[in-house]
């Protein structure tokens, strides 16, 4: 025993001293590759590949992966060889064992029985009232946003319009009162600057935000007594299928506790990213999309007490608001923003958000069986489908050289693999506490020079790092 031990111990230490030596040779090597060819690219997608500094920056990151993934199969075998030994002392149990594996699997049979009987459960929604709240400041465009809602509404009683109006800008008034009985206007009563501390002046406009959402949700749910809601602001046009979207997505969101909002976006939406033959395509995300989305009273609930002075959109991104909950998001987006100018100056608008691809098909989605976006029965097909993809290295897809049909996976190991190689794929390479933008278990689903490609971690996902901010 002493002996198989000490062989134990010795392989773990040559593990960690073979990387160490690994490290050391990364570190020191000189640069590799050769002159990038650029040119011919799509947006957000050539000018980060076609240099030299990015090339060999994904070439490194590769290695890394690839050593890191021996390193992973080495320390497999030791374990294994561990698992072995504890293994013998235990054969006498064999039997006992496998038991329990068939009880699991006749009452995973059995669970999945009831979920399908739960089904019909759900409770008929199509008389439920599902008000849109348009939070407005100074923007007479909102013009847009309302003409093209009230165009696609199918009905003013099931989906009643307020515009919520902070700023006091009258010119904006106006154009929002023009619409007569077909919205309800109703406007912040506070328009006062808030005191923040000297470094976050240049941030008042971000704290005026929050405070309106916060009394605009309030006057939803606690005034006007609904139970449900879907939030838009006014830079966003929305696609003709939008209520039907956010209807269908209703009775999954009541039921699911694993869902905490429905959204219209997808952050990676941009027409050469995502598949223009499937807008009925339906994700899980544990990144909160928001730009047109719905949340049910109670979520308002847990959340108003602790609703911060300022940057509400990271904070309820954090783990402690998300919980480990997800929502639900589109392959193509049921909305886009047209609203450059704003308290954000533009961020991201002109290297991402204006190529956001809006759905121009109608999908019945009432008329469809969303029970697969269920928590259980997603991932597992969701796993299965992203790690019996093959594995293909980023040079390998801007090459034009992978051989093999349908999905493919790039698989990334921390932090800086997944910017290197987000990045030369044209995905935003930003996470919030962790979290990439679509992600879900870490990995990103996009459409790559018309193949799917998964960006993932390696199997076994355990949890995001915060540190990855």
């Amino acid at each position: 025993m002493v002996r198989r031990a000490s062989l134990i111990l010795c392989g773990v230490t040559l593990f960690i001293a073979w990387n160490a030596l690994l490290l050391l040779f990364l570190w020191w090597r000189p640069p590799i590759g050769s002159p990038g060819t650029g040119g011919g690219a799509e947006p957000g997608e050539g000018r980060e590949w076609g240099g030299d500094l990015t090339r060999n920056v994904v070439q490194l990151a590769e290695e890394v992966e690839a050593e890191l993934e021996k390193q992973k199969l080495l320390l497999q075998q030791i374990q294994s060889h561990r698992a072995l030994w504890e293994k013998k002392k235990k054969n006498n149990n064999q039997i006992k064992e496998k038991q329990p594996v068939e009880v699991n699997n006749n009452n995973d049979a059995g669970a999945r029985e009831l979920e399908s009987a739960g089904l019909q459960k759900i409770p008929d929604v199509k008389d439920i009232v599902i008000p849109v709240l348009v939070i407005a400041c100074d923007r007479p465009t909102v013009r847009r946003s309302l003409d093209k809602l009230l165009y696609y509404r199918p009905s003013k009683e099931l989906f009643p319009v307020i515009v919520s109006q902070d700023c006091g800008h009258e010119e904006t008034a106006r154009v929002i009162g023009s619409y007569g009985d077909q919205v309800m206007h109703i406007r912040q009563p506070d328009l006062s600057d808030i005191r923040v501390r000297a470094d976050h002046r240049k941030f008042q406009g971000y704290y005026k935000i929050s405070r309106h959402y916060r009394w605009a949700l309030n006057q939803v749910f606690h005034t006007f007594k609904y139970q449900v809601a879907v939030i838009v602001e006014d830079d966003l046009e929305v696609a003709p299928d939008f209520f039907e979207y956010f209807r269908s997505l209703f009775p999954l969101l009541l039921e699911d506790k694993t869902l905490w909002c429905v959204s219209a976006w997808n952050d990676n939406g941009r027409e050469q990213m995502i598949d223009p033959k499937a807008p009925e395509l339906l994700y899980r995300t544990d990144f909160f999309p928001g730009l047109g989305w719905m949340l049910l009273k109670d979520l308002w609930e847990e959340l108003e007490p602790k609703w911060p002075a300022s940057f509400w959109d990271d904070w309820i991104r954090q783990p402690g608001q998300r919980r480990e909950r997800a929502c639900v998001r589109p392959e193509i987006s049921r909305t886009m923003t047209f609203g450059r100018k704003g308290v954000s100056m533009g961020q991201f608008y002109d290297q991402y958000l204006r190529f956001i691809k809006l759905n121009d098909q109608f999908v019945p989605f009432t008329q469809r069986d969303l029970a697969f976006l269920k928590k259980e029965a997603y991932d597992r097909t969701f796993a299965e489908s992203v790690y019996t993809a093959p594995a293909v290295r980023v040079e390998e897809l801007h090459g034009n050289k992978v051989t093999v049909p349908g999905p493919v996976r790039v698989q990334y190991s921390n932090k800086d693999t997944f910017k290197a190689f987000a990045k030369a794929l044209g995905v935003m390479d930003d996470l919030k506490s962790g979290v990439p933008r679509a992600g879900y278990r870490g990995v990103v689903s996009f459409m790559f020079r018309g193949r799917r490609v998964f960006l993932a971690p390696p199997p076994g996902w355990k949890g995001y790092d915060t540190t990855w901010s």
